[in-house]
């Protein structure tokens, strides 16, 4: 099990020693180290995979589940999630609890998916990634000391207060699309994290990708925008156009923010992005539920809240 000590707001004293008991009942034994800074998982994962390991367990967020998930794709080891990031989207579209004791359980019950990656630049992503405002959050969010939604949230509205679309070209099987854009996500998951749904549709074993553009608007209609995420309408909504890829370029007018599974990067003028079909296994719940608008996020919501009691009444 990798630890990212820095993930979230959720301690982790005592979560190496809660992990092996419970998984010593699954027999399962569990070796436990903690990242110390950014790549340092990579290095963790590649010795793990090295000595044959069975499961590499992520315990943080998207962006340790990117670095881990990097080294075992195309490889016999699968990927557990202990959900510990402040968005967690690539473990909430797998269905994947937010309480330790519940993830553990799919990891100790053995059953396990093979799931897509997409691929922008040389850089795998197994959630999402995009450019234009989500990119700019999280260039924004990565340079906050505090984690946590409250902090990501504002800094969302900070940023919408002085944001400017910028204009695009994406190449989609000999076709481009000229277009003034909020933002442009490819998903390979159906959400950012915390159950904000940027591509309701998507689906993680299909073989492609989905590339969501939303388009400049008013301020009024991207607040709709930003009611419909939540809700899981985004797909209905009329400033949206979607477009399932297995490949695609995306060209703007120099380089800047990219994010990848939310950790940002600075890219070039041209972004050339593919889907790498069905290259991680992944432990998953032996059944998927199918998303439907208002009624999944309404659950998942109160998933959420009835965790974060059982967590304040533990303290």
């Amino acid at each position: 099990m990798v630890v990212n000590p820095k993930s979230g707001t959720r301690s982790k004293e005592g979560l190496g020693e809660c992990v092996a008991e419970r998984l010593a009942d699954c027999g399962i034994s569990v070796g436990v180290a903690y990242t110390e800074g950014p790549g340092h998982a990579v290095e963790l994962a590649t010795e793990a995979v090295g000595k044959g390991t069975d499961i590499v367990i992520s315990a943080g967020g998207d962006g340790t589940v990117n670095e881990i998930a990097s080294v075992l794709s195309h490889t016999a080891t699968s990927l557990g999630i202990i959900p510990l990031g402040s968005g967690n989207g690539f473990a909430r579209s797998l269905g994947i609890p937010q309480d330790v004791g519940e993830a553990l359980k799919i990891i100790g019950s053995g059953h396990s998916i093979t799931c897509d990656r997409g691929i922008v630049n040389g850089h795998p992503f197994y959630c999402t990634s995009g450019i234009g405002f989500d990119a700019a959050v999280s260039e924004k969010f990565a340079k906050t000391k505090r984690r946590g939604r409250i902090s990501y949230v504002k800094n969302v509205l900070l940023e919408f207060l002085k944001y400017q679309p910028e204009p695009y070209a994406i190449a989609i099987e000999g076709r481009v699309i000229t277009e003034r854009a909020f933002l442009i996500a490819i998903c390979n998951a159906s959400q950012y994290g915390n159950n904000a749904y940027i591509a309701p549709n998507a689906k993680l074993s299909d073989g492609m990708l989905d590339l969501i553009v939303i388009h400049d608007g008013s301020p009024l209609s991207t607040v709709k925008v930003g009611v419909d995420l939540l809700t899981g309408y985004l797909d209905r909504n009329t400033r949206i156009d979607t477009f399932r890829i297995s490949s695609a370029s995306i060209s703007r007018s120099g380089e800047g923010p990219v994010h990848v599974d939310g950790e940002p990067l600075h890219l070039g003028s041209r972004l050339d992005v593919v889907c790498d079909a069905l290259s991680l296994k992944v432990c998953a719940p032996e059944k998927m539920e199918t998303f439907k608008p208002i009624v999944s996020p309404f659950l998942a919501m109160l998933s959420d809240l009835r965790y974060d009691m059982i967590s304040k009444f533990r303290q």
